[in-house]
């Protein structure tokens, strides 16, 4: 660990960045190792809430770098649930993907809460009576979907990584269940992407050894 830390600030000391990188304050361990459900890949996680205007600024960049990845790299998307008023978007984001509308209107939901400002990112309500209309859904099956059979796992599942990680804001980037950042930790959405990769180079290259 010490190596890959050593090689991360030799690589940020190349780079410019609008802060100085330091272990523990631009990149850090997870608090918890987390299980991936990728076997033989490395998943990159970002946990956000749609009610987050860095998350809202941060998805073009990370929209574009998830669309040219090598095959051994898989990137998911996961709710975070730091606290209760953030359910109700947790909850969205999973409707979507029940759905199948994720790929449809994730973007246009960010824009409905912070461009349009259509959308109360604390009330479940406003969320279905958007996806409805955007989705064109029957209302009575986008509430369904809210109050799936999977959907309290599912959301206990988003309290529980947030907390594992140990990432006190959103976004937070988890790479191989044990590395987290951010946009705010690495100093901004480019430094973030740099950082990201530098990672899992690193991380590859450890899988390689092994």
């Amino acid at each position: 660990m010490k190596n890959f830390l050593l090689a991360i600030l030799i690589f940020f000391t190349s780079t410019a960045f609008t802060v100085e990188p330091k272990p523990g304050v631009n990149f850090k361990q997870t608090k918890e190792i987390i299980a991936t459900d990728s076997p033989g890949k490395i998943e990159v996680i970002e946990m956000f809430w749609y009610g987050c205007i860095h998350c809202f600024n941060f998805d073009p960049y990370l929209d574009k770098w998830a669309d040219n990845l090598p095959k051994d790299i898989v990137f998911k998307r996961v709710p975070a649930i730091p606290r209760k008023d953030w359910v109700p978007m947790a909850k969205a984001f999973y409707a979507l993907e029940t759905l199948e509308l994720e790929h449809k209107l994730h973007e246009k939901l960010f824009d409905a809460i912070h461009k349009d400002k259509v959308v109360d990112p604390a009330s479940e309500m406003s969320a279905i009576s958007w996806i409805a209309v955007n989705g064109k859904k029957d209302l009575n099956e986008v509430k369904d979907a809210f109050n799936s059979f999977s959907m309290k796992s599912k959301l206990s599942n988003s309290f529980k990584m947030f907390k594992a990680a140990g990432a006190t804001g959103v976004p937070a980037i988890i790479i191989d269940g044990r590395y987290l950042t951010s946009t705010t930790m690495a100093g901004g959405e480019k430094n973030t992407l740099q950082l990201m990769d530098y990672i899992i180079k690193n991380v590859r290259a450890d899988k390689a050894k092994k």
